[in-house]
C-alpha cells in the first residue's frame, strides 16, 4: 500500500505493517489506521506515526529509555482486550515527541518535549495501538542519566 507522509513523500507500506488504533487517538478518533515511518539507511530513534486515514496527520514518537525515562503503568482489563494483548512480551510503549523553536513557543517553552503522560501503547504480535492518557499519578516514570 502506498500512503502519502508530508515528511518522506510517497511511501510503500506492506499492509501487515499497517498498525491498527481501534478508538483512534484522542482528538484524531477519526485515523485509525496509522504506519511508522522513518528515513531510510539510518537507525532509526524517532518514528514518524504516519496516518494512512488522513496525511496530514503524523507524529514524531521515540521510546521512553532514548530519553533516559522508564516509564511503568497498569493497563485496565478493557485496555488489554482492545489490544488483543496475550502477554507482556507483545508490548511496546513509546512517546510522542516535538521539537519547537523559540520563534514558535517563546524562550522558555523552546527545545524538545516529551509527553510522559499519554504514552502510546503497542501490540506488537497484533499490530494494534492506543493511547493510554494518565489523568493522575499512578505511574511510575524515572529519569536514568544518559552514559
Amino acid at each position: 500500500m502506498q500512503i502519502r507522509s508530508p515528511e518522506f513523500g510517497t511511501v510503500e507500506v506492506a499492509d501487515d505493517r499497517i498498525i491498527e488504533f481501534p478508538a483512534g487517538l484522542p482528538g484524531f478518533e477519526q485515523c485509525r489506521r496509522f504506519a511508522l515511518v522513518h528515513e531510510e539507511g539510518h537507525e532509526a530513534e524517532v518514528f514518524l506515526l504516519q496516518s494512512v486515514d488522513e496525511p496530514e496527520v503524523a507524529f514524531s514518537i521515540t521510546a521512553p529509555m532514548r530519553l533516559g525515562v522508564n516509564l511503568e503503568f497498569a493497563l485496565s482489563d478493557e485496555e488489554v482486550a482492545l489490544l488483543a494483548l496475550e502477554g507482556v512480551d507483545d508490548v511496546a510503549v513509546a512517546i510522542i515527541v516535538r521539537s519547537q523553536s523559540a520563534e514558535e513557543a517563546g524562550p522558555a517553552s523552546a527545545g524538545l518535549s516529551a509527553n510522559f503522560m499519554a504514552p502510546l501503547v503497542f501490540n506488537t504480535r497484533a499490530r494494534k495501538g492506543m493511547q493510554k492518557v494518565i489523568n493522575r499519578l499512578g505511574c511510575e516514570i524515572t529519569l536514568r542519566q544518559q552514559d
